[in-house]
């Protein structure tokens, strides 16, 4: 029976790219002073909101396609969909830190980072566990969810320490602001991060 794209992955994807939508708008309000072309992007905000979904639901039924040539194609892109989510909520979570205390640097960067990088993935763990991976079981979920938290806790330790010393060791380069330089430090820390990640949850944490 060949299989069939599924109600719960069009559904799936389409909260996802709602969440995505919203966090990115939080991300684009805090840096729209550094980032001019952003205050046009936010008027079409709304736009924006409806718009991920079906970018979302696009992208997971071409990875829903490949699929086909093999299954992990498919995992892959639905962890690619979560993990664009679950970056906007890193980022939007750091940005919103950011912009209440106007902490760029330092310790308080490094809290916020650290902060940010764990409600992120709290919702990976979810999001995988019952999507990308299909592994809802509760049989044996602590131990699961240890070893997933130990997988991440290396995420967190690469993420963290690049980033921080990204932001802290190396000037903003270009003439690029020091909010939008802690930014950019975040997002090559997130790059480095995903493939390990990805491994981790599928051959260690989520395993058949």
């Amino acid at each position: 029976m060949e299989p069939r794209f599924r109600k719960i992955d069009f559904a799936a994807s389409f909260v996802i790219g709602v969440l995505t939508a919203a966090f990115l708008i939080v991300i684009f309000i805090n840096l729209r002073a550094d980032i001019g072309f952003l205050n046009r992007l936010l008027a079409f905000k709304w736009y924006l909101i409806a718009l991920f979904p079906v970018l979302d639901v696009l992208f997971v039924y071409l990875a829903f396609r490949m699929g086909a040539i093999h299954r992990t194609l498919y995992q892959f892109g639905k962890f690619m969909t979560i993990g664009i989510a679950n970056t906007s909520i890193d980022l939007g979570v750091l940005n919103v830190l950011l912009s209440l205390t106007g902490a760029h640097t330092g310790p308080l960067y490094s809290l916020f980072k650290a902060l940010s990088f764990i409600l992120a993935t709290l919702s990976s763990y979810f999001w995988n566990k019952l999507w990308t991976f299909e592994n809802p079981g509760t049989h044996g979920m602590r131990k699961q969810f240890l070893t997933f938290m130990v997988v991440s806790g290396m995420g967190f330790i690469i993420d963290v320490v690049l980033a921080t010393i990204i932001v802290n060791l190396v000037a903003p380069m270009g003439g690029l602001s020091q909010a939008l330089w802690a930014n950019i430090a975040a997002i090559v820390a997130l790059f480095v991060t995903v493939i390990w990640n990805f491994l981790g949850y599928k051959f260690i944490v989520f395993k058949e």
